[in-house]
C-alpha cells in the first residue's frame, strides 16, 4: 500500500517505483543519444498531456541538441478505453519538414491514436520519425505492426496511473505507476 499519500486508498498496486522509472529512463536517454548523430536536427514531440512528465525527465537525459513541440491528441474522453477515434485538439507548431522527429509516449494502448498521428506526421516529409514509449501494453494492441524503437516497461493489462498518467485528469502527479482500484472508475 502505498503510504502518505492522499491518493493511497485508490491505489491497489505500484507496478514501478519511482527509483526504477528514472533508471529507466536515464538509459533510455542514453539509447536514445547513441541512435541519432551529434548533428542531427531533433524535435520532441509531446503527446499532452500524459506524456509531459516523461518527456521532461527524458529530455535531460538525451545528450543531443533538441527542441520541444506538443500535441494534444484525444481518443480516451473520459473513460478508460480508447474510442478509436482520433481528434487533433492542438497540432504542431514546428515544421518538422526534413527533421528528425521524436514522438513521446505515455503508454501504447491499441496503438490506434499513435498510428493516426505518425500518419499525420509522415505526410510533412521529415526526415525520420521514432517512437519512444513509457509504458506499453501489448496484449491490447490492435495495431501489431506499430513500430516502437524505445519502449521504457512493458506491462499487463491494467488501468494505470501515476508520472503523468491520469484518470479525469487526477493521479498525473504520482511519482510512480499504479494500478488504479477498480471501484474508482467502473
Amino acid at each position: 500500500m502505498v503510504q502518505g499519500n492522499i491518493f493511497q486508498d485508490d491505489i491497489a498496486e505500484v507496478i514501478i517505483e519511482e527509483e526504477v522509472l528514472q533508471q529507466r529512463i536515464k538509459e533510455l536517454g542514453a539509447e536514445i543519444s547513441a541512435s541519432y548523430d551529434e548533428r542531427d536536427d531533433i524535435i520532441m514531440v509531446c503527446i499532452l498531456r500524459g506524456a509531459i512528465i516523461f518527456m521532461a525527465d527524458l529530455a535531460r537525459q538525451i545528450n543531443l541538441s533538441i527542441k520541444f513541440d506538443f500535441m494534444d491528441v484525444s481518443s480516451y474522453g473520459q473513460d478508460t478505453n480508447s474510442s478509436g477515434v482520433v481528434r487533433i485538439i492542438k497540432d504542431l507548431e514546428e515544421n518538422i519538414e526534413n527533421r528528425h522527429v521524436l514522438i513521446v509516449e505515455d503508454i501504447i494502448d491499441t496503438g490506434l491514436t499513435l498510428k493516426h498521428v505518425i500518419e499525420m506526421l509522415k505526410t510533412r516529409n521529415p526526415a525520420s520519425i521514432k517512437v519512444v514509449t513509457l509504458l506499453d501494453k501489448p496484449e491490447r494492441r490492435v495495431e501489431k505492426q506499430l513500430a516502437v524503437d524505445f519502449n521504457g516497461f512493458e506491462i499487463p493489462d491494467k488501468f494505470v496511473v501515476g508520472y503523468g498518467l491520469d484518470y479525469g485528469e487526477i493521479y498525473r502527479n504520482l511519482p510512480y505507476i499504479a494500478v488504479l482500484k477498480e471501484e474508482r472508475y467502473s
